[in-house]
């Protein structure tokens, strides 16, 4: 079992960046594949990036590559997304989800993959 606490969310204006952070409990943090996901009103939660849990093998939705980067720190049980040039159109609530995995070396672009999720955090981009 994996607690989620997702941080760092709030009001940017276009341009800008903020870098999401994602803390874990526990202390199998280094056995989870992590992924972000983001979700709009009246839209699905859909895979914003994605990292494996050894290789630092990454996925990265075609609307945010270049600018988004996720990486994350095992020693600190914390998973981080940060954003750059941000866009109004990434505005929404941004989601943070694990699955045990061990040392496969994947990473997860699905909902349906993940069995541990945060409890959102929001992201507005002013235009």
């Amino acid at each position: 079992q994996v607690q989620l606490v997702e941080s760092g969310g709030g009001l940017v204006q276009a341009g800008g960046s903020l870098r999401l952070s994602c803390a874990a409990s526990g202390r199998t943090f280094n056995n989870y594949a992590m992924g972000w996901f983001h979700q709009t009103p009246g839209k699905e939660r859909d895979v914003v990036a994605a990292i494996s849990t050894i290789g630092g093998n990454t996925y990265y939705a075609d609307s945010v590559k270049g600018r988004f980067t996720i990486s994350r720190d095992n020693a600190k049980n914390t998973v981080y997304l940060q954003m750059n040039s941000l866009k109004p159109e990434d505005t929404a609530v941004y989601y943070c989800a694990a699955r045990r995995d061990y040392y496969s070396g994947s990473y997860y672009r699905t909902e349906d993959a993940y069995s541990y999720w945060g409890q959102g955090i929001q992201v507005t981009v002013s235009s």
